[in-house]
């Protein structure tokens, strides 16, 4: 297992204890019995099916139409092989995370993420096994691996993957940081770079009338400055009151997993 893989691992046990010891980790507010089967199966999947061979396959795919070009971007420097993977990577993510609140087809491989009652590191895998397949931006990563930049993706990824799972954890680090004030011109500008807990809780906020609810908006990952360049963004230091999916019939485990290989029931209303 590579170094990034270990450390991605640490950042999980890490945030999962503070659940074991402030929240429950299996013990969420609303959770059903189908819960935990649709975030193993589809966690698992990313981690150890889909991630490696969309990564595998983009790096082959670049090897095969620019054979000459393995390593070309090795040495631009770091600042210009990070802004590349903020692109391509996490700012791709951003509007394929958008368009997938946009359009009916896609949101269908996005809803497991929301379909459930409570926010947790549990849930940041917790996707359709097609979403993460059809991400442009691991397929981006893919071919920046090839043109030089695995060594830095794999930093890259670990900062990433520890904002990421930070703004789900229902453990809200962000929360006591808001009350000294001595922070607070630090908390300003760090709430408008990177995603936290209450920028991204709004995200999953069940009700559109909760003030602290923005499910239309708050799309980013690791940068939420890209909700604050691109118009979609809402801080509002505060929680919704509750979360998960507002004004769509129930869809099937089945569905949320494998849809379209698993078949809707009914025809869902776009979010």
């Amino acid at each position: 297992m590579k170094p990034e893989m270990y450390y991605i691992i640490s950042v999980f046990i890490v945030f999962g204890l503070f659940e074991f010891a402030k929240t429950g980790f299996w013990n969420k507010r609303g959770q059903t019995s189908r819960d935990g089967i649709i975030e193993v199966v589809t966690g698992f999947t990313l981690l150890l099916v889909t991630q490696p061979l969309v990564l595998f396959l983009g790096y082959q795919l670049s090897s095969t139409v620019a054979p000459d070009y393995a390593d070309a971007l090795i040495n631009i420097g770091l600042p210009l092989q990070i802004l590349l993977l903020l692109v391509l990577d996490d700012m791709m993510q951003y509007w394929w995370h958008r368009f997938s609140h946009s359009f009916a087809p896609l949101y269908r491989l996005h809803r497991a993420h929301h379909d459930v009652s409570y926010l947790s590191i549990r849930v940041v895998y917790r996707n359709n096994l097609w979403y993460y397949f059809f991400m442009p931006s691991l397929w981006f990563v893919g071919i920046l691996i090839y043109l030089g930049l695995g060594e830095v993706y794999a930093y890259y990824l670990a900062v990433k993957m520890t904002v990421i799972t930070g703004a789900h954890s229902d453990v809200h680090w962000d929360e006591k940081l808001y009350q000294i004030k001595a922070l607070r011109p630090v908390m300003w500008v760090l709430e408008r770079v990177i995603s936290t807990p209450s920028t991204h809780s709004a995200h999953h906020g069940l009700h559109a009338s909760d003030p602290n609810t923005h499910y239309k908006g708050n799309y980013g990952n690791l940068l939420f400055f890209w909700d604050v360049l691109f118009g979609t963004a809402r801080i509002t230091r505060g929680y919704p009151a509750g979360y998960g999916v507002e004004n769509l019939p129930d869809a099937s485990t089945g569905e949320l997993i494998a849809w379209p290989l698993w078949p809707a029931k009914t025809a869902k209303k776009d979010t």
